[in-house]
Protein backbone atom coordinates (compact mmCIF):
# COMPACT_ATOMS: atom_id res chain seq x y z
CA UNK A 1 0.00 0.00 0.00
CA UNK A 2 1.56 3.30 -1.04
CA UNK A 3 1.67 6.47 0.99
CA UNK A 4 -1.26 8.07 -0.82
CA UNK A 5 -3.51 5.09 -0.10
CA UNK A 6 -2.47 5.09 3.57
CA UNK A 7 -3.31 8.81 3.86
CA UNK A 8 -6.75 8.31 2.29
CA UNK A 9 -7.49 5.39 4.61
CA UNK A 10 -6.50 7.41 7.66
CA UNK A 11 -8.69 10.35 6.57
CA UNK A 12 -11.62 7.97 5.98
CA UNK A 13 -11.48 6.55 9.52
CA UNK A 14 -11.10 10.01 10.99
CA UNK A 15 -14.15 11.30 9.08
CA UNK A 16 -16.32 8.20 9.62
CA UNK A 17 -17.55 9.05 13.15
CA UNK A 18 -18.51 12.54 12.08
CA UNK A 19 -20.34 11.18 9.07
CA UNK A 20 -22.28 8.72 11.25
CA UNK A 21 -23.13 11.44 13.76
CA UNK A 22 -24.27 13.76 10.97
CA UNK A 23 -26.49 11.09 9.40
CA UNK A 24 -27.93 10.24 12.81
CA UNK A 25 -28.73 13.87 13.55
CA UNK A 26 -30.25 14.36 10.11
CA UNK A 27 -32.43 11.26 10.55
CA UNK A 28 -33.42 12.26 14.08
CA UNK A 29 -34.18 15.87 13.21
CA UNK A 30 -36.14 14.82 10.13
CA UNK A 31 -38.14 12.39 12.23
CA UNK A 32 -38.77 15.04 14.90
CA UNK A 33 -39.81 17.58 12.27
CA UNK A 34 -42.10 15.02 10.71
CA UNK A 35 -43.54 14.14 14.10
CA UNK A 36 -44.14 17.82 14.87
CA UNK A 37 -45.88 18.31 11.53
CA UNK A 38 -48.12 15.30 12.14
CA UNK A 39 -49.07 16.65 15.57
CA UNK A 40 -49.77 20.07 14.06
CA UNK A 41 -52.05 18.60 11.42
CA UNK A 42 -53.84 16.55 14.08
CA UNK A 43 -54.43 19.71 16.12
CA UNK A 44 -55.95 21.40 13.09
CA UNK A 45 -58.22 18.43 12.46
CA UNK A 46 -59.24 18.15 16.12
CA UNK A 47 -59.62 21.81 16.98
CA UNK A 48 -60.37 23.78 13.83
CA UNK A 49 -63.19 22.44 11.73
CA UNK A 50 -64.97 24.17 8.89
CA UNK A 51 -68.34 22.76 7.97
CA UNK A 52 -70.48 23.09 4.92
CA UNK A 53 -73.69 24.88 5.90
CA UNK A 54 -77.24 23.83 5.17
CA UNK A 55 -79.45 26.73 4.05
CA UNK A 56 -82.86 26.81 5.74
CA UNK A 57 -85.85 25.19 4.09
CA UNK A 58 -87.89 28.40 4.24
CA UNK A 59 -86.79 32.03 4.13
CA UNK A 60 -88.71 35.26 3.81
CA UNK A 61 -87.80 38.88 3.27
CA UNK A 62 -90.23 41.48 4.63
CA UNK A 63 -92.86 38.71 4.86
CA UNK A 64 -92.37 37.80 1.19
CA UNK A 65 -91.42 34.17 0.62
CA UNK A 66 -88.12 33.41 -1.11
CA UNK A 67 -88.46 30.62 -3.73
CA UNK A 68 -85.70 28.29 -2.55
CA UNK A 69 -87.12 25.52 -4.75
CA UNK A 70 -85.44 27.37 -7.62
CA UNK A 71 -81.87 25.91 -7.70
CA UNK A 72 -80.36 29.21 -8.81
CA UNK A 73 -82.03 31.08 -5.94
CA UNK A 74 -80.95 28.37 -3.49
CA UNK A 75 -77.31 28.63 -4.61
CA UNK A 76 -77.29 32.42 -4.30
CA UNK A 77 -78.43 32.19 -0.69
CA UNK A 78 -76.01 29.32 -0.05
CA UNK A 79 -73.13 31.49 -1.30
CA UNK A 80 -73.96 34.44 0.95
CA UNK A 81 -74.53 32.28 4.02
CA UNK A 82 -71.07 30.78 3.64
CA UNK A 83 -69.44 34.11 2.79
CA UNK A 84 -70.89 35.89 5.83
CA UNK A 85 -70.51 32.98 8.24
CA UNK A 86 -66.84 32.44 7.48
CA UNK A 87 -65.94 36.12 7.31
CA UNK A 88 -65.86 35.86 11.10
CA UNK A 89 -64.35 39.19 12.09
CA UNK A 90 -66.71 41.20 9.90
CA UNK A 91 -69.84 39.37 11.07
CA UNK A 92 -68.84 39.58 14.74
CA UNK A 93 -68.50 43.35 14.31
CA UNK A 94 -71.96 43.36 12.73
CA UNK A 95 -73.33 41.87 15.95
CA UNK A 96 -71.43 44.33 18.13
CA UNK A 97 -72.48 47.47 16.25
CA UNK A 98 -76.05 46.35 15.58
CA UNK A 99 -76.65 46.30 19.35
CA UNK A 100 -75.95 50.04 19.35
CA UNK A 101 -77.76 51.08 16.19
CA UNK A 102 -80.73 48.74 15.72
CA UNK A 103 -82.54 50.42 18.65
CA UNK A 104 -82.13 53.76 16.83
CA UNK A 105 -83.22 52.50 13.41
CA UNK A 106 -86.01 50.05 14.27
CA UNK A 107 -88.55 52.57 15.65
CA UNK A 108 -88.00 54.90 12.66
CA UNK A 109 -88.67 52.05 10.23
CA UNK A 110 -91.80 51.10 12.16
CA UNK A 111 -93.07 54.68 12.30
CA UNK A 112 -92.71 54.92 8.52
CA UNK A 113 -94.34 51.52 7.78
CA UNK A 114 -91.11 49.97 6.51
CA UNK A 115 -90.59 46.26 7.30
CA UNK A 116 -88.11 45.62 10.10
CA UNK A 117 -85.93 43.50 7.76
CA UNK A 118 -84.64 46.70 6.16
CA UNK A 119 -82.43 47.30 9.19
CA UNK A 120 -80.24 44.56 7.70
CA UNK A 121 -80.05 46.55 4.46
CA UNK A 122 -78.47 49.43 6.37
CA UNK A 123 -76.11 46.99 8.05
CA UNK A 124 -74.79 45.46 4.83
CA UNK A 125 -74.64 48.86 3.12
CA UNK A 126 -72.15 50.33 5.55
CA UNK A 127 -71.48 47.97 8.44
CA UNK A 128 -72.77 50.90 10.53
CA UNK A 129 -69.68 52.92 9.65
CA UNK A 130 -69.74 56.38 8.11
CA UNK A 131 -68.03 55.14 4.98
CA UNK A 132 -67.83 56.85 1.60
CA UNK A 133 -68.00 54.68 -1.53
CA UNK A 134 -65.91 55.31 -4.65
CA UNK A 135 -69.07 56.77 -6.24
CA UNK A 136 -69.53 59.16 -3.33
CA UNK A 137 -72.34 57.34 -1.52
CA UNK A 138 -72.05 58.35 2.12
CA UNK A 139 -73.12 57.38 5.62
CA UNK A 140 -74.97 54.41 7.10
CA UNK A 141 -77.57 54.44 4.32
CA UNK A 142 -75.07 55.27 1.56
CA UNK A 143 -76.86 58.20 -0.04
CA UNK A 144 -75.46 59.95 -3.06
CA UNK A 145 -75.55 63.72 -2.67
CA UNK A 146 -78.33 64.27 -5.20
CA UNK A 147 -80.53 61.49 -3.81
CA UNK A 148 -79.99 62.63 -0.24
CA UNK A 149 -81.02 66.17 -1.12
CA UNK A 150 -84.03 64.85 -3.06
CA UNK A 151 -85.23 63.09 0.09
CA UNK A 152 -84.79 66.05 2.40
CA UNK A 153 -81.25 65.86 3.75
CA UNK A 154 -79.24 69.04 4.14
CA UNK A 155 -75.97 68.61 2.29
CA UNK A 156 -74.02 71.79 1.64
CA UNK A 157 -70.48 72.51 0.65
CA UNK A 158 -69.69 74.27 3.89
CA UNK A 159 -70.33 72.58 7.18
CA UNK A 160 -73.41 70.29 7.15
CA UNK A 161 -73.90 66.82 5.66
CA UNK A 162 -76.93 65.05 7.09
CA UNK A 163 -76.10 61.81 5.32
CA UNK A 164 -73.98 61.32 8.46
CA UNK A 165 -76.98 62.01 10.72
CA UNK A 166 -78.28 58.51 11.48
CA UNK A 167 -81.82 59.44 12.46
CA UNK A 168 -82.40 61.91 9.61
CA UNK A 169 -80.76 59.62 7.05
CA UNK A 170 -82.99 56.76 8.21
CA UNK A 171 -86.08 58.92 7.70
CA UNK A 172 -84.84 59.82 4.21
CA UNK A 173 -84.23 56.15 3.44
CA UNK A 174 -87.79 55.35 4.53
CA UNK A 175 -89.12 57.94 2.09
CA UNK A 176 -87.16 56.34 -0.72
CA UNK A 177 -88.26 52.83 0.24
CA UNK A 178 -91.92 53.83 0.38
CA UNK A 179 -91.68 55.51 -3.02
CA UNK A 180 -90.11 52.37 -4.47
CA UNK A 181 -92.78 50.14 -2.93
CA UNK A 182 -95.53 52.27 -4.48
CA UNK A 183 -93.84 51.65 -7.82
CA UNK A 184 -93.14 47.91 -7.50
CA UNK A 185 -95.38 46.43 -4.81
CA UNK A 186 -92.51 44.08 -3.91
CA UNK A 187 -90.07 44.62 -1.07
CA UNK A 188 -87.43 42.46 -2.76
CA UNK A 189 -87.54 44.75 -5.81
CA UNK A 190 -87.43 47.75 -3.46
CA UNK A 191 -84.23 46.41 -1.90
CA UNK A 192 -82.71 45.76 -5.33
CA UNK A 193 -83.58 49.29 -6.41
CA UNK A 194 -81.83 50.67 -3.33
CA UNK A 195 -78.64 49.15 -4.68
CA UNK A 196 -78.93 49.94 -8.36
CA UNK A 197 -81.61 52.64 -8.60
CA UNK A 198 -85.28 52.63 -9.51
CA UNK A 199 -84.64 53.61 -13.12
CA UNK A 200 -82.39 50.61 -13.71
CA UNK A 201 -84.77 48.14 -12.08
CA UNK A 202 -87.75 49.52 -14.01
CA UNK A 203 -85.89 49.26 -17.32
CA UNK A 204 -84.83 45.67 -16.63
CA UNK A 205 -88.34 44.63 -15.56
CA UNK A 206 -89.68 45.98 -18.83
CA UNK A 207 -86.88 44.53 -20.95
CA UNK A 208 -87.01 41.08 -19.36
CA UNK A 209 -90.84 40.93 -19.23
CA UNK A 210 -91.11 40.02 -15.55
CA UNK A 211 -92.28 41.60 -12.30
CA UNK A 212 -90.44 39.19 -9.98
CA UNK A 213 -87.05 40.00 -8.46
CA UNK A 214 -86.09 36.32 -8.33
CA UNK A 215 -86.61 35.95 -12.08
CA UNK A 216 -84.66 39.08 -12.90
CA UNK A 217 -81.13 39.03 -14.33
CA UNK A 218 -79.17 41.92 -12.86
CA UNK A 219 -75.51 42.79 -12.33
CA UNK A 220 -73.53 40.50 -10.06
CA UNK A 221 -73.51 43.08 -7.27
CA UNK A 222 -77.27 43.63 -7.33
CA UNK A 223 -77.96 39.91 -7.77
CA UNK A 224 -76.03 39.25 -4.54
CA UNK A 225 -77.44 42.25 -2.70
CA UNK A 226 -80.80 40.93 -1.47
CA UNK A 227 -79.20 37.59 -0.63
CA UNK A 228 -76.60 39.28 1.54
CA UNK A 229 -79.50 40.81 3.47
CA UNK A 230 -81.17 37.40 3.73
CA UNK A 231 -77.97 35.74 4.91
CA UNK A 232 -77.25 38.32 7.59
CA UNK A 233 -80.86 38.14 8.78
CA UNK A 234 -80.59 34.34 9.02
CA UNK A 235 -77.32 34.52 10.97
CA UNK A 236 -78.69 37.15 13.35
CA UNK A 237 -81.89 35.16 13.90
CA UNK A 238 -80.09 31.85 14.54
CA UNK A 239 -76.49 32.70 15.53
CA UNK A 240 -75.92 29.35 17.24
CA UNK A 241 -76.62 27.47 14.00
CA UNK A 242 -73.73 29.29 12.36
CA UNK A 243 -71.22 29.03 15.19
CA UNK A 244 -71.54 32.55 16.61
CA UNK A 245 -71.49 32.83 20.38
CA UNK A 246 -71.63 36.52 21.21
CA UNK A 247 -71.63 37.49 24.86
CA UNK A 248 -73.85 40.41 25.84
CA UNK A 249 -70.93 42.14 27.54
CA UNK A 250 -69.02 42.16 24.24
CA UNK A 251 -71.71 44.13 22.41
CA UNK A 252 -71.40 47.89 21.92
CA UNK A 253 -73.91 49.70 24.11
CA UNK A 254 -76.21 52.39 22.67
CA UNK A 255 -75.03 55.93 23.21
CA UNK A 256 -76.54 57.88 26.09
CA UNK A 257 -76.76 61.61 25.52
CA UNK A 258 -78.59 64.86 26.10
CA UNK A 259 -79.40 67.32 23.34
CA UNK A 260 -78.37 70.93 23.07
CA UNK A 261 -80.44 73.12 20.75
CA UNK A 262 -78.65 75.83 18.81
CA UNK A 263 -80.02 78.44 16.42
CA UNK A 264 -76.95 80.54 15.77
CA UNK A 265 -73.43 80.17 14.45
CA UNK A 266 -70.64 78.50 16.40
CA UNK A 267 -67.21 79.80 15.52
CA UNK A 268 -65.15 77.32 17.54
CA UNK A 269 -66.40 73.77 18.12
CA UNK A 270 -63.32 72.77 20.16
CA UNK A 271 -64.25 75.51 22.67
CA UNK A 272 -67.95 74.55 22.48
CA UNK A 273 -66.97 70.95 23.25
CA UNK A 274 -64.81 71.96 26.22
CA UNK A 275 -67.63 74.13 27.56
CA UNK A 276 -69.79 70.98 27.51
CA UNK A 277 -67.13 68.89 29.30
CA UNK A 278 -66.21 66.74 26.30
CA UNK A 279 -63.38 66.67 23.78
CA UNK A 280 -63.70 67.91 20.23
CA UNK A 281 -63.21 64.32 19.05
CA UNK A 282 -66.20 63.10 21.08
CA UNK A 283 -68.36 65.99 19.89
CA UNK A 284 -67.67 65.02 16.29
CA UNK A 285 -68.13 61.31 17.03
CA UNK A 286 -71.63 61.95 18.38
CA UNK A 287 -72.45 64.52 15.67
CA UNK A 288 -70.58 63.41 12.53
CA UNK A 289 -72.91 65.45 10.31
CA UNK A 290 -71.00 68.53 11.50
CA UNK A 291 -68.26 68.55 8.90
CA UNK A 292 -66.13 71.49 10.03
CA UNK A 293 -64.77 72.92 13.27
CA UNK A 294 -67.37 75.70 13.07
CA UNK A 295 -71.02 76.21 12.09
CA UNK A 296 -71.92 79.24 9.96
CA UNK A 297 -75.71 78.92 10.24
CA UNK A 298 -76.36 82.31 8.69
CA UNK A 299 -80.06 81.44 8.35
CA UNK A 300 -80.30 80.74 12.08
CA UNK A 301 -81.68 77.27 11.50
CA UNK A 302 -82.41 75.14 14.59
CA UNK A 303 -80.14 72.14 15.12
CA UNK A 304 -79.91 69.61 17.91
CA UNK A 305 -76.45 68.43 18.99
CA UNK A 306 -75.88 65.27 20.99
CA UNK A 307 -73.78 65.62 24.12
CA UNK A 308 -72.85 62.29 25.77
CA UNK A 309 -73.81 61.70 29.38
CA UNK A 310 -71.78 58.53 30.01
CA UNK A 311 -68.89 59.27 32.34
CA UNK A 312 -66.33 57.60 30.09
CA UNK A 313 -66.85 60.25 27.43
CA UNK A 314 -66.63 63.25 29.78
CA UNK A 315 -63.47 65.20 30.49
CA UNK A 316 -64.00 65.29 34.27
Amino acid sequence: MNMTQNKSKILFYIALPYTIIGLFQLFTFSTEAEKSEIEHQKNIIDNYNIFSLSPPKEVSFANESVPLSDPEVYERLDRELHANTYFHSNTILYFKKANRWFPVIEPILKENNIPDDFKYLALIESGFENVVSPAGATGFWQFLKSTGQEYGLEINNDDIDERYHVEKATVAACKYLNDAYKLYGSWALVAASYNTGMNRVSKELERQKTNNYYDLLLSNETSRYVFRILAVKQIFTHPDLYGFHIRKKDLYEPFEFRTVTIDSSIVDFPKFAADNNISYKILKQFNPWLRESYLKNSNRKVYELKIPTQSGYLLN
